[in-house]
């Protein structure tokens, strides 16, 4: 059980005109938005690879997977990029956001259970709700926001693939 004033870290970002956070522990890094590989007949909301450092990394659209409309890359755009852990499998993945705002700390007593009814993204994702004078930041819990299948696809997606610079051979 947490220590009531202990804190947590997060990194926030915008997708439209709402807040989100995923925990610190699990950001990478942060790069500029550049136009993934295609892969053919894979999930709409996977872009493709890019590469990071020597990797290929699958980017998302967070705004895709989360029942939202498509990404419109801006000037602000960024990939957030992530290890997680989804069906016992370690994934490194990049997750595009409108813009990123900062690293910030929340209290674990200020983090409140994710509403049931209200927002326009399935509740499962939400791992809690932290409101602020602005509004809401809503922290997503990546574990749940991939199946066990969702998981599986996007490790066949970079497995195999030799990248060299920016080619996916």
């Amino acid at each position: 059980m947490a220590v009531p004033d202990s804190e947590a870290q997060y990194v926030t970002f915008g997708l439209d005109d709402e807040c989100f956070a995923v925990p610190v522990e699990v950001v990478r890094e942060i790069l500029d938005h550049q136009d993934a590989f295609r892969i053919p007949h894979g999930p709409d909301y996977l872009l493709g690879l890019r590469d990071v450092r020597g990797q290929g990394v699958p980017v998302i659209d967070l705004r895709l997977r989360l029942g939202m409309s498509r990404t419109t890359k801006t000037p602000h755009t960024r990939i957030l990029v992530i290890d997680v852990k989804i069906a016992d499998k370690a994934l490194t993945l990049g997750l595009v956001a409108d813009r990123v705002f900062e690293v910030t700390s929340f209290k674990h007593q200020s983090v409140e259970s994710a509403p049931d009814i209200g927002v326009r993204w399935p509740s499962e994702y939400i791992a809690g709700v932290v409101r602020r004078e602005t509004g809401f930041v809503v922290i997503i819990d990546l574990a749940k926001l991939f199946s066990p299948a969702d998981a599986v696809s996007l490790v066949s997606a970079d497995a195999g693939r030799t990248v060299a610079g920016s080619a996916v051979i």
